[in-house]
């Protein structure tokens, strides 16, 4: 099959984009609005982009309240999103007026952050505190500005619940991740293995 991305993909039901690039870490981001509520949801489109100095990135279709909070705040946590607390994520994703704080409509337990204001999600394996850096519009081959804003941040404190670190390893699979692939689909990461990078 090929098909090209201005048209439909014949005989598919659904746009297959997002089940080919796959599977994709979950940026499950907790901020604060100007007035201190605390806003949670879950960004498939999101991953760690830079090291030295690590920074992240998140876009979503439309502005959502994480952007508008992280914009005028300056400040966010990626909570690491674990197979233990997809029911919590999924759910976190509900479209709720601003004024909702998402940890309470969750149940979830908050943590306090070291560096920045924004709350953590306690239970989760890992967490990295960012700051606000900047936000790209993104604009296609036409010169049209699409939906999506690329947020970035740079990760300044990294929180890990000592259970998963093995022999001065971070023990990834031991946290079995939550991963976003299509459609309504989702995957645990639980099964690992090496190869030597060549010379």
């Amino acid at each position: 099959m090929f098909y090209q991305t201005d048209q439909r993909a014949p005989g598919l039901k659904h746009d297959p984009i997002k089940a080919l690039v796959a599977p994709r870490p979950i940026g499950w981001i907790s901020s604060l609005s100007a007035d201190g509520i605390a806003n949670l949801a879950p960004y498939s489109f999101f991953n760690l982009v830079a090291t030295g100095p690590a920074m992240v990135a998140f876009s979503s279709a439309g502005r959502k309240d994480s952007q508008t909070n992280i914009e005028q705040t300056g400040e966010f946590v990626c909570n690491i999103a674990s197979q233990p607390l997809s029911a919590a994520v999924n759910a976190s994703a509900a479209s709720v007026a601003g004024a909702v704080d998402e940890f309470a409509l969750t149940g979830l337990e908050t943590a306090p952050s070291v560096l920045i204001k924004p709350p953590r999600v306690k239970a989760a394996p890992a967490h990295l505190e960012c700051v606000y850096l900047q936000t790209l519009p993104l604009i296609d081959k036409d010169g049209v500005r699409s939906l999506f804003d690329l947020v970035l941040g740079q990760v300044i404190g990294v929180h890990i619940d000592d259970q998963f670190i093995k022999d001065g390893l971070v023990d990834t699979a031991a946290m079995r991740l939550l991963s976003r692939l299509g459609y309504l689909d989702y995957g645990v990461t639980d099964t690992m293995f090496a190869m030597p990078r060549p010379d």
